[in-house]
C-alpha cells in the first residue's frame, strides 16, 4: 500500500484514463470495477459514496514471468514427488478444484498446473478479470465476463459465459474462480464429458470448500440437497487446498479425493497433507 499526495479530482482524471483504456466506465452511479492493465496487473476501483474517504485504487502487480514448477520446487514450496503427483492428475484428466484464503496462491497454482494440460488440446478460460497466464496451449478460448454500463445493460455473467464454452467443444474448461450461482452450471459442465477442468474457490479447508460449491449450487434454482451432492462428488475428483502460513509463505497444506457419496455425505480420502 502507497500513499500518495494527490488531490481526489487529479485521481479521478487518472481513473478515468485508467477505465476509458479498458473500454469500461465508472461512476457515481456503478462506483465498481475490476479491470486488467496492459501489463497483465489487475485494478480495482471504488468511487464515492461507498469509498467514505476515496476515490481508492488498488493495483495487484503479477509477476512478468509466471512461475512454473521447477521455480516453486527450487523455493521449497512442493517436493518433486508431489510435483510429479500433481502432474500426474493433471495429465491424466482429473477434475481439480483449487481452494485457499486470500492471497494463499490459487490462481498461481492453476497456471502452474496448466503447464501439464497436452498441447493440442482446446481450453477454455472463463473469469470474472482476465488474470490465468496460460501460454503452453495454442488452441485457448478466454472469455471475460462483462458488468452492467451506466444504462444497467450489457451484462455478461460467469454462467452465461459457462453455459456459452459448451457449445464450443472444450476439452477443458477452466473457470478462474467459482463464487455464485455459476457454480451449478460448472458442475454439469463437468458431468458432461470435460475431463480434466479446472477451477478454484475461496475457502478455509479442503471439505470447506465442497460445502461452498454446495451452497452456492442451491442459489440458483430450487434443487434436492443430496442432488447437488451427488453432482459435486461426480463432477470433482481432486481438491487441492493451499495456505500461507505464519512466515506468510504459500504451501499446499493437504489434498483430498472425491469418493462419492454414502449416507447422503460425500466420502473423501487425504492423499496428502502437511
Amino acid at each position: 500500500s502507497v500513499h500518495l499526495d494527490i488531490t481526489d479530482q487529479k485521481l479521478y482524471e487518472v481513473i478515468q484514463n485508467i477505465v476509458s483504456g479498458a473500454n469500461k466506465t465508472v461512476n457515481e452511479s456503478s462506483p465498481i470495477v475490476d479491470i486488467s492493465l496492459p501489463d497483465g496487473s489487475r485494478a480495482n476501483i471504488v468511487l464515492k459514496p461507498l469509498a467514505v474517504n476515496g476515490p481508492y485504487v488498488t493495483v495487484r502487480k503479477f509477476p512478468k514471468t509466471p512461475l512454473t514448477m521447477e521455480k516453486i520446487i527450487e523455493n521449497g514450496t512442493v517436493s518433486r514427488e508431489l510435483a510429479n503427483f500433481l502432474k500426474d492428475i493433471v495429465y491424466e484428466g482429473n477434475n481439480i478444484l483449487v481452494s485457499g484464503g486470500t492471497g494463499s496462491g490459487k490462481t498461481t497454482l492453476l497456471n502452474i498446473l496448466s503447464e501439464y494440460i497436452p498441447e493440442d488440446q482446446r481450453v477454455i478460460t472463463i473469469e470474472d478479470s482476465a488474470e490465468l497466464q496460460i501460454r503452453n496451449i495454442k488452441n485457448i478460448v478466454s472469455l471475460e465476463a462483462r458488468k452492467k454500463n451506466s444504462e444497467g445493460a450489457g451484462e455478461v455473467t460467469i454462467r452465461e459465459l459457462v453455459k456459452t464454452s459448451m457449445r464450443m467443444r472444450p476439452d477443458r474448461i477452466i473457470v478462474g474462480e467459482v463464487r455464485d450461482e455459476a457454480a451449478l452450471d460448472m458442475i454439469q459442465a463437468l458431468n458432461t464429458g470435460h475431463s480434466g477442468s479446472m477451477s478454484t474457490i475461496h475457502a478455509n479447508s479442503a471439505e470447506d470448500a465442497l460445502f461452498r460449491l454446495e451452497t452456492m449450487a442451491l442459489m440458483s434454482e430450487i434443487i434436492p440437497l443430496e442432488a447437488v451432492r451427488c453432482q459435486v462428488a461426480s463432477a470433482i475428483n481432486i481438491v487441492i487446498h493451499l495456505e500461507k502460513d505464519y512466515r506468510m509463505k504459500r504451501r499446499i497444506k493437504n489434498i483430498i479425493q472425491l469418493c462419492g457419496v454414502e449416507e447422503r455425505r460425500i466420502v473423501t480420502r487425504e492423499i496428502y497433507s502437511v
